[in-house]
């Protein structure tokens, strides 16, 4: 039984978790603690309870490392602790995420000089969220090892940070810095916070279901058919997955945030409109912000970040942008689509300009200029062109479409054209994010110059669209990573 956030079952769930915290129990925080653990933990076992075993080791290893490198009396001792929370955690992601990939990598890169060795793959199951948990626990661990913080004694408040449920399978990834403090200090419920949580929520469910559902019908068909499309249907299929995976994963992050809100604790913001963005730096510091935050902080920086000769800033990119690649999968699609980010930010970053669109576009004016929006064109055009690396189930069928976008087909007629509907709704959207890109989510002011009336009218119209289009319960895209 899948715990999906759009689903039936985990209202139910959820409704339930929300009237314990707050009722019996809202003025003990342990047992606040103590029931976001049971219910974190059951949450993840409706996935699999056989991987309920990996996350409580995950938890437990990085629990009694931090006390033991902060109790270590020698640099020797605490760095010992140190490797041995980083090499088992990456074992274990390598294991269950990579050692098939890399095993048949090697096979094939030694069969062209002639040799054809025999080795065994495995046949394991991707442990749902394995990547984001990971990444909790060693932040958790580096920022300990680096004295940035001190260990958690209580093992319930680190565990419910590691497995807090909005978050365990698919981020956004927090830091011990921010979620440690707020599982540790007493929980008030607050009116005006829970009814923001509610709007983000149903601004994530219909960017879910409405949209990101949607466009993955027109996509799916094109992308898994097996057949040959014309360029112009390829490059429908490309944008419509541009807003797909964005509308899914920021749906997801959106009603996390959301259900977190519910129950007084703020997450990390993970997008900030970033199809709006005027370069390809602007669009990473509003995409997926805390694993590109992760990956600046934990290893671009450490690496030596833009200091150093030409070579060094050139090799820190690459390494950054291709480890996020193979982040996302087990698969040569994906070093390509960061290896091609790599490429569109290197420019950026050589001519001094990767900081250069910081504030949020139109920042005084309702309309952005024509170089402000033929900047914005650019930039998606770029990023759905690497979407297709990204989309693809091999480099051969990415290479194929490319092929046929840049053909003479491009300027035919598409052969399965998307709905007049779903088009309309996209659009829409576009302007609801334009006109809300200033907050948190457009939910927050967008309407709230009305009158009640008119605000609850467009909240019942959103809901009404999304029940209206629910169907089968689609698994959010980034729970495979």
């Amino acid at each position: 039984m899948r715990m999906l956030f759009n689903s039936l079952t985990f209202v139910v769930f959820f409704v339930a978790v929300f009237i314990l915290y707050w009722s019996p129990i809202k003025n003990n925080l342990k047992h606040q603690n103590i029931l976001l653990l049971i219910a974190s933990y059951y949450f993840y076992a409706c996935w699999d309870y056989r991987f309920l075993f990996l996350l409580v080791f995950s938890i437990s290893l990085d629990y009694f490392t931090g006390l033991r490198m902060h109790e270590a009396r020698s640099n020797r001792a605490r760095k010992a602790w140190f490797w041995c929370s980083v090499v088992i955690n990456l074992g274990l992601l390598g294991v269950f995420k990579y050692y098939n990939f890399f095993i048949e990598s090697f096979v094939d890169a030694v069969s062209l000089i002639g040799m054809n060795p025999n080795v065994s793959t495995l046949n394991v199951i991707l442990p749902v969220g394995i990547s984001f948990y990971t990444f909790h626990g060693l932040s958790y661990v580096i920022d300990i090892y680096n004295k940035r913080i001190e260990p958690v004694k209580n093992f319930i408040e680190y565990s419910v940070f590691v497995s807090f449920f909005p978050l365990l399978v698919a981020g956004p990834i927090e830091r011990a810095t921010h979620l440690l403090p707020q599982i540790q200090q007493k929980r008030v419920f607050n009116y005006h916070r829970a009814v923001d949580g509610l709007k983000q929520i149903l601004y994530g469910l219909f960017k879910k279901v409405v949209i990101a559902d949607g466009c993955a019908e027109y996509v799916n068909m094109i992308f898994n058919s097996g057949d040959t499309y014309s360029g112009s249907t390829y490059a429908i299929a490309a944008v419509l997955f541009a807003f797909q995976i964005y509308c899914d994963f920021s749906g997801y992050s959106d009603i996390a945030l959301g259900v977190a809100r519910l129950l007084g604790i703020d997450l990390l913001r993970n997008f900030a409109y970033p199809y709006f963005s005027r370069d390809i730096a602007e669009f990473w510091r509003r995409w997926h912000i805390s694993l590109s935050s992760w990956f600046r902080d934990y290893l671009y920086i450490p690496l030596g970040g833009n200091k150093g000769n030409t070579g060094r800033k050139i090799r820190n990119i690459f390494i950054i942008f291709i480890v996020s690649g193979l982040w996302h999968g087990a698969n040569t699609t994906f070093i390509f689509w960061g290896a091609l980010n790599a490429i569109y930010f290197l420019p950026l970053l050589l001519l001094k300009r990767n900081r250069s669109n910081i504030d949020t576009v139109a920042g005084d004016r309702n309309l952005p200029s024509f170089k402000e929006l033929l900047s914005i064109l650019t930039t998606f055009a770029l990023t759905t062109f690497a979407w297709i690396f990204f989309r693809s189930e091999n480099i051969g069928q990415a290479f194929e479409i490319i092929a046929a976008i840049f053909s003479k087909s491009f300027i035919s007629a598409p052969e399965i054209p998307p709905s007049l509907t779903l088009a309309a709704i996209i659009a829409g959207f576009v302007i609801i994010e334009w006109l809300g890109r200033f907050e948190l989510h457009p939910l927050v002011k967008v309407g709230m110059s009305r009158t009640r009336f008119v605000r609850w009218t467009f909240y019942s119209i959103l809901l009404t669209v999304t029940i209206f289009f629910y169907g089968n319960e689609q698994q959010f895209i980034y729970f495979q990573f």
